[in-house]
């Protein structure tokens, strides 16, 4: 068993050297706590190595080959694509509204056609390199839709995604026009990582409302026939070496001048402009500290060729000019502000030579700099001023946290920390220093994989799983070579996927060339077997030479006959109790809809909010459950719909008459995608062939993917061209 990592990025930098190519390993918080689990495991880390575009074509099997030897793998993308998938729709959209920055996002978002081939392609790489067995650990915003795209073509694998960043809460994810995508994307996954509760917390919130899916005990979601598990680990650092480092660094001597440090990508979200007006601010309350602190303000240049971040940083260099023209004299200068990129060993001298850490982002997943900060504080002094809109205020509750859009408040607590006693700050640090040493960044990736490892691998029980193309092969061949077949057809879900309102599923011209082709094949006798009405079967079917039976058997229409039988086992359900008890929660559930049948009654909620749908439907149930008798009618759960039938009517029925009313010895073919197919699955003899369509749980002989797939069986059974 080996495990694959997966992140946008490689974690080495690629550069042109005096020999060729050369390769420097990254150093960060992702790279440093799995590269040597990812290496000890055996497996691949998958990622993109940068710019590739200007390498030959013998260059780039060299660099690729150079990636292999540290078991990388490179997935290629070109200019058009890193400017749609990565500073289009990652940097574009979701980085802002992730972090809540609503007025940064584009009035009209594009590019998620880019986001989603690029994620297929990084699936497929993954998928390429498999192995039954191995465990795949994928990273960040900028891959949300890879676990479902390699569930599809590895459903077996067993599948890790976290999250470094926010996940919002839902009245703000909810803007998003790929919402539903997104989360679908995330829950291929079997383990769902976020830093902090209140992020697991919001997706849960997500899932629930977008998708209707139910939430068990411990995090589980009952979610296509799977447990998907969402959990908590807040990330660490690279303590020892942080430490290491810090011992070695420069250090320096007492100072009249007492210095606040900021470290930050130069970045929207990292609060730069409200800490720099709450700067502003002390020095104006508090005139007595004016040539008395200094506030160093190192801005590492990001995302320069994005227009939206020139602005920023003509915003940011504008309030640095600002105050330090109207407090600087010609001794002091109250920001230096440094707009480079600085070494590790560089950034540890400055975290040393902090009195206050100023660590303000108006939102941030976890911020690593808080730790790296206490981790170079080997002296066990200076203070943290840390916002509480960062996943690391969760954990560092000594630090002296503030709200950044509080600019008053904020620069009370810059006073605060530059007066705190000794004492004070070296019980707040030691208490700080304990916990950030006692979860590094290995205990974090630990576990994780610790907890994936007890996730069940996908596919099990056998019957859950897809079933292997050479299975379905062989039992294709076998009904073929049959002397005569007998189809059996469930329609939605099966035929065509499920539409939002009962009406909205009617059957393209595709579909209809497909069930005639298949109807023509010699010694074929094809029937669709619904839970819709007489006159929709009849509507949309009744020019093929089809046996239709409406309402799961209640009434059957043979191909050579022309006239609705009714079967002898309908009794009458209490129809007008029943449809007073739906009219009930069909107001109180708005989107709901009742479909009358001539038997029975169905209630629909496609087109209510998923959660208010479940949630009274769970309660329509119980509520039938208590005034009715059991005898006197049937329940069945489907996708979205309560239904309620003649008790003791069912598609197995169908069955039974149908063989014994054929004149040769047939083989029986039946195909559906729910509970309700399951009595015709039952109903079936020893030779006959039972086929399961998506992902629920089923006793049938095969299992298809979805109504695509059923279709490609019917055609290759019909010897049709599906295109």
């Amino acid at each position: 068993m080996a495990l694959s990592v997966v992140s946008n990025r490689l974690p080495v930098t690629v550069r042109p050297g005096p020999a060729g190519i050369a390769l420097t390993e990254s150093v960060g918080g992702v790279a440093t706590g799995l590269r040597g689990i990812q290496r000890d495991g055996g497996g691949m880390w998958i990622g993109w190595p940068g710019p590739t575009d200007h390498l030959s074509v013998e260059e780039r099997a060299e660099l690729d080959r150079l990636l292999l030897d540290r078991r990388c793998v490179a997935v290629h993308l070109t200019r058009a694509e890193v400017r749609g998938f990565y500073q289009g729709f990652c940097n574009g959209v979701i980085w802002p509204l992730f972090h809540y920055l609503t007025q940064q996002v584009p009035l009209h978002p594009r590019h998620w056609n880019d986001y989603e081939r690029v994620n297929r392609r990084f699936a497929e790489a993954i998928a390429e390199r498999w192995s039954p067995g191995d465990d795949v650990w994928i990273h960040d915003y900028q891959l949300l839709r890879v676990p479902l795209h390699l569930r599809r073509l590895r459903p077996e694998a067993r599948i890790g995604f976290f999250l470094h960043i926010p996940f919002p809460s839902f009245e703000v994810f909810r803007i998003l026009p790929a919402r539903r995508l997104i989360v679908e994307g995330v829950l291929g996954a079997d383990l769902i990582g976020f830093h902090t509760a209140s992020y697991a917390e919001h997706f849960t919130r997500a899932v629930h409302a977008l998708l209707g899916v139910p939430v068990l005990e411990a995090g589980h979601f009952d979610y296509e026939g799977r447990t998907p598990t969402v959990g908590v680990f807040p990330m660490g650092i690279d303590v020892a070496r942080f430490e290491e480092t810090a011992a070695a660094s420069p250090f320096r001597s007492a100072e009249s001048v007492k210095v606040l440090v900021g470290i930050d990508r130069l970045d929207y979200t990292k609060g730069i402009p409200r800490r720099l007006l709450a700067f502003d601010h002390m020095l104006e309350r508090h005139p007595e500290l004016r040539e008395q602190v200094t506030l160093i303000q190192v801005a590492v240049p990001s995302r320069t060729g994005v227009k939206a971040y020139r602005r920023f940083r003509a915003h940011v260099d504008r309030l640095v000019g600002r105050i330090n023209g109207r407090y600087g004299t010609a001794g002091w200068t109250p920001v230096q502000y440094l707009y480079r990129s600085f070494s590790q060993a560089e950034l540890i001298s400055l975290y040393r030579s902090a009195d206050v850490m100023l660590v303000t982002p108006v939102r941030d997943g976890m911020n690593l700099v808080a730790k790296e900060f206490i981790a170079s504080r080997l002296d066990a002094d200076g203070v943290l001023v840390l916002s509480e809109f960062t996943g690391a205020a969760a954990d560092l509750v000594e630090a002296v946290q503030v709200n950044p859009y509080d600019i008053e408040g904020t620069a009370e607590a810059y006073v605060r920390a530059l007066t705190m006693p000794p004492h004070e700050r070296q019980v707040r640090m030691q208490a700080l220093r304990a916990r950030v040493r006692a979860a590094p960044v290995s205990r974090w990736a630990g576990s994780f994989l610790e907890a994936l490892h007890r996730v069940p691998v996908p596919g099990s029980p056998p019957a859950e799983a897809l079933s292997p193309p050479s299975v379905v092969q062989a039992e294709l061949d076998r009904v073929r070579a049959a002397p005569a077949l007998l189809v059996l057809l469930d329609y939605d879900g099966t035929l065509v996927p499920y539409a939002p309102t009962p009406g909205q599923a009617t059957p393209d011209e595709a579909l209809l060339r497909l069930l005639a082709a298949v109807a023509a094949r010699a010694r074929t006798a094809v029937h669709i077997v619904s839970g819709r009405q007489r006159a929709v079967l009849e509507g949309w079917f009744g020019q093929l030479p089809l046996g239709l039976h409406a309402e799961h058997g209640a009434w059957s229409r043979l191909p050579q006959g022309r006239e609705w039988e009714r079967h002898e086992a309908v009794r009458p359900v209490p129809f007008d109790a029943l449809l007073a008890l739906l009219n009930h929660y069909t107001a109180l559930t708005p989107g709901s809809l009742i479909e009358r049948k001539s038997t029975g009654l169905a209630w629909h909620y496609r087109l209510a909010h998923p959660a208010t749908g479940r949630q009274n439907a769970e309660a329509l149930i119980a509520d039938v459950r208590r005034r009715f008798a059991p005898d006197s009618l049937d329940l069945l759960r489907g996708e979205q719909i309560v239904e309620f039938r003649p008790s003791g009517v069912h598609k197995g029925l169908i069955v039974a008459r149908l063989l014994s009313e054929a004149a040769a010895p047939v083989v029986v073919i039946a195909m559906g995608d729910d509970t309700t197919d399951e009595d015709m699955f039952a109903a079936l003899p020893e030779s006959g062939l039972s086929v399961h369509v998506g992902p629920r749980p089923s006793g049938a002989r095969l299992r298809l993917r979805d109504s695509a797939a059923c279709r490609a069986f019917l055609a290759e059974l019909a010897g049709f061209h599906l295109g």
